[in-house]
């Protein structure tokens, strides 16, 4: 995968240094599916009895799940265990220069951290706390227990009938796992920060503690832990790996530092080597520190004299490294935004990728090409799912954008791309395993969706509002008109010789473009809310009105649009797809709704899925409901319809109405 122009690089610099606190600090809020396998084998839905005020679905079913961000990875004999968004993904990795998909199953949020003996693999999923997986059969893990950690569960250590979470702003947690289907709480310390990560060894547990460091805590009376000795790093300690009389801490913009725990009492630094990027994860083996540091990928440091580390290999990843695991020859590293990277370290000094594991890791929208899922993912690009088994879907290539990805849209051989400062991009998809890029057209704003007709697309440009590209040559495409909304266009639908605008805070705008090269406003309304999606069909105009839900607009007379209907939905109205009689709409932190709107005058929720993370972008094919989730992935749905009594939606403050 190539680098990103200075830009795009700058940016994504940025992120990797927020990365640090973008799943911690704003989280301390008082802290300052097989290749093979039968159906039910691929996913399992875990009950939400530790929620019993949340119910995660109603008429819908989850099918199939894949990617989202990366932030841990785990081996063991001939599998790699990782983090898939809020799936535990299992890959086959006898050959590590030809890494295989083969089960996962799906968990309530986030995989920040996990930990894998015997049968088991232990789960730290931020609010979702420690989940218990049984991996006896890799091509069919199931959740078999859970413990719902008061905080948001980042690190995990499991050594004998005890599992060790570090769980954010309420500090280390110990849980007896002897009865994996009924784990119990049996002790805890609060640290004095953030927990991010924890290593045992012996009677201790080494917290990497954020802005406080490494704290040591005797854990000998795993009921009553006790810190005994800390040592406050220069930066913020994301993770912690302890060899002999060392620990070896990946402090963040600190590098590594390393801290001889030969007294557990009065830990001391001895060393350190001040890395390039942003230390996140960090592996011991033999002589040498293996650290993910972020932009500036796997780096590779000689720790024979602890008092004098020395880098003395690298090799960098496309995008943020954020966590490593070191087994036989091979660094598996897992690249935040790019998946899992495959290093050869047979020879420290000249380290180089032997393969990867491509997932599609932040996406925002969606649409159908026959088999296959064709995603806009923000900082890769265009990514192409095979979905010919929607219970198994599969990556089967894609092509990095300049610029970041947020709108996509079809025509025949071609995608093209909403890439936000980059403007339009024009894929060549004839190949789905190679799309390639084949032309291009910087529009002057920020592309956020696009959608087309005949010979033409039309891009939603923000603050440049409507821009009508000709595309009848692919590689040479060219501006022939435009319309500056009033407000900041959002999301655009083309229908015959009108353009429908989501405007932001100026509503819904038509634009009558049967001259391209003089469109013209033939009329608007202007919804409650902030207008970011619309999809029009018949008389009606469909549109997401973020906070103010689903808003149905009788557009018969385009120069008097008026509205017949809404419906609240509880979340954050992002997109709106409609087949049948149905609107299904990405609402945000509520996941999936689904709005009867037979009657557009009265609609009414048929069904819901919530979603993990941050619903953005839906598209229906055939009986199959796609929802892209940013940082959480793909889920493939399916609406069962099979409860005739309406269930209550669940009240905002189930949902949080947030953007």
């Amino acid at each position: 995968m190539l680098k990103k122009c200075s830009s795009k690089s700058l940016f994504i610099t940025l992120i990797i240094f927020l990365s640090s606190f973008i799943y911690a600090q704003t989280s301390e809020r008082d802290a300052n599916p097989a290749l093979s396998g039968s159906r039910t084998q691929l996913s399992r839905v875990p009950d939400k009895t530790d929620q019993p005020d949340k119910q995660i679905s109603w008429n819908v079913e989850l099918v199939g799940h894949i990617g989202g961000r990366c932030f841990t990875i785990f081996v063991q004999g001939n599998y790699a265990y990782l983090g898939e968004g809020p799936a535990l993904r299992i890959l086959d990795i006898t050959n590590p220069a030809d890494p295989q998909p083969m089960g996962y199953v799906v968990l309530s949020d986030f995989i920040f951290g996990l930990y894998v003996s015997g049968e088991y693999a232990y789960v730290s999923a931020d609010e979702a706390g420690l989940r218990i997986i049984n991996i006896s059969n890799p091509y069919a893990p199931v959740e078999v227990g859970y413990y719902d950690t008061p905080g948001e569960a980042r690190g995990v250590y499991g050594k004998g009938n005890y599992a060790y979470v570090a769980d954010g702003k309420p500090g280390l947690w110990i849980i007896n796992i002897s009865n994996p289907s009924a784990p119990v709480e049996v002790g805890y310390y609060d640290t004095p920060y953030y927990s991010r990560e924890v290593f045992v060894s012996g009677d201790y547990a080494y917290v990497a503690d954020g802005k406080s460091g490494l704290r040591i805590i005797n854990i000998s009376n795993p009921s009553a832990p006790v810190e005994v000795g800390y040592y406050d790093t220069p930066g913020y300690a994301q993770e912690v790996y302890v060899s002999g009389n060392y620990a070896y801490v990946a402090d963040g913009r600190s590098g590594l530092r390393i801290i001889n725990i030969s007294n557990p009492f009065t830990p001391v630094e001895v060393g350190y080597y001040d890395l390039l990027g942003c230390a996140c994860g960090v592996y011991v083996k033999d002589d040498y520190a293996y650290v993910a540091d972020g932009r500036s990928g796997l780096r590779i440091i000689n720790i024979s004299t602890p008092s004098a580390p020395i880098e003395v290999g690298y090799c960098d990843t496309p995008e943020n490294a954020v966590g490593v695991y070191v087994s036989g020859n091979y660094a598996y590293v897992a690249d935040m935004d790019a998946g899992i990277r495959v290093i050869n370290v047979t020879n420290p000094s000249i380290a180089s990728q032997a393969s990867y594991y491509n997932i599609p890791t932040y996406v925002r929208d969606v649409v159908m090409n026959q088999n296959f899922a064709c995603v806009a993912d923000h900082y890769s690009g265009l990514r192409i799912i095979d979905v010919t088994d929607p219970f198994a879907p599969v990556d089967s290539g894609g092509c990095d954008t300049v610029g970041f990805s947020w709108g996509i849209y079809i025509n025949g051989d071609y995608a093209y791309i909403a890439d936000e400062t980059s403007g339009l991009r024009v894929i060549d998809i004839s190949n789905p395993s190679v799309p390639v890029e084949a032309g291009y057209y910087d529009t002057p704003s920020y592309a956020r969706d696009v959608h087309g007709n005949r010979d033409c697309v039309c891009v939603a440009d923000w603050e440049s509002g409507l821009r009508i590209i000709n595309t009848t040559n692919p590689s040479a495409p060219v501006e022939i008109g435009s319309y500056d909304t009033p407000g900041y266009a959002w999301g655009v639908y083309v229908n015959g010789n009108y353009v429908f605008v989501a405007d932001w805070d100026s509503g819904l705008r038509i634009i009558n473009i049967s001259n391209p090269y003089a469109p013209v406003e033939a009329g608007f309304y202007d919804t409650p809310g902030h207008a970011v999606g619309v999809f029009v069909r018949g008389n009606y105009a469909y549109v997401a009105d973020s906070s103010s839900g689903l808003r149905i607009i009788d557009i018969s007379n385009p120069c008097a649009p008026v509205e017949v209907g809404y419906y609240d939905t509880p979340g954050y109205a992002r997109e709106v797809y409609v087949s049948g009689d149905y609107a299904y709409v990405a609402d945000g932190p509520s996941g999936l709704r689904i709005i009867n709107i037979n009657n557009p005058y009265a609609p009414v929720e048929a069904g819901y899925y919530d979603t993990s993370g941050d619903a953005k972008g839906v598209c229906v094919s055939g009986d199959y409901i796609y929802v892209t989730d940013a940082s959480h992935g793909l889920y493939i749905l399916r609406f069962t319809d099979a409860i005739p009594t309406p269930t209550p939606t669940p009240t905002e403050d189930t949902y949080p109405n947030t953007y």
